[in-house]
């Protein structure tokens, strides 16, 4: 079985290949023609199914759903000083076009309006899949403090401006070792690894019966 990421977002597909070393793991663009999928829920969790339900929906209209794992991730950084912003709109806090550069001078920019220079924050990951035998969601979550500088090179997103708990650097200047080891999207990778190991035993004991 193989692992159909709905994204073709070039740094979540590597880390999501780096994870699943086990698994031939394709990005959207791989397998079907990438389209708008329309990410109108209200939560990390409600995004992650709809963009699975949507790419299971395109492989069935090829009759290819029994051929993959759908999975996809929905994440970003929730602001306690901002009473949880930007969370699920963390791609595109800054409006239309929006870029990681803009999203970051974005956030830096509210904080500053607040006459801060960091607050405590976290990062969520929602890790979804959709196969033959149903769908399912897990959680991965990094705490820590989101500052107004940008410090480091390593990363992407809001990396160079959020300082893991237990740290004094951000995950922009810690090591790529570091950052898989340690943040929310590999917690919710590695939940969904016990769950895809079951997934498989069932459809193997359905084989034999």
């Amino acid at each position: 079985m193989k692992i159909l990421l709905a994204t073709s977002n070039k740094n979540k597909v590597k880390e999501i290949k780096e994870f699943f070393t086990e698994y031939d793991v394709c990005a959207l663009g791989e397998v079907l023609d990438p389209f708008e999928i329309d990410e109108c829920g209200t939560s990390f969790k409600e995004n992650a199914l709809i963009k699975v339900r949507a790419v299971h929906e395109a492989l069935k209209s090829k009759n290819l759903q029994s051929e993959f794992f759908v999975l996809s991730d929905d994440s970003g950084i929730c602001v306690d000083a901002l009473s949880g912003a930007p969370g699920i709109f963390s791609a595109r806090f800054s409006g239309a076009g929006a870029t990681d550069a803009s999203n970051r001078e974005k956030l830096a920019s509210e904080l500053r309006a607040l006459n801060l220079d960091s607050s405590s924050a976290h990062y969520t990951a929602a890790i979804a899949l959709k196969c033959d035998l149903g769908e399912f969601c897990t959680h991965g979550f990094m705490h820590g403090t989101a500052i107004t500088q940008q410090r480091g090179q390593n990363g992407f997103g809001y990396d160079f401006m959020f300082i893991p708990r237990g740290f004094d650097r951000t995950i922009g200047e810690l090591p790529a070792a570091v950052k898989f080891k340690i943040s929310h999207r590999t917690k919710g990778l590695a939940l969904m690894r016990i769950l895809l190991k079951n997934l498989e035993k069932q459809m193997r004991l359905a084989k034999f019966h």
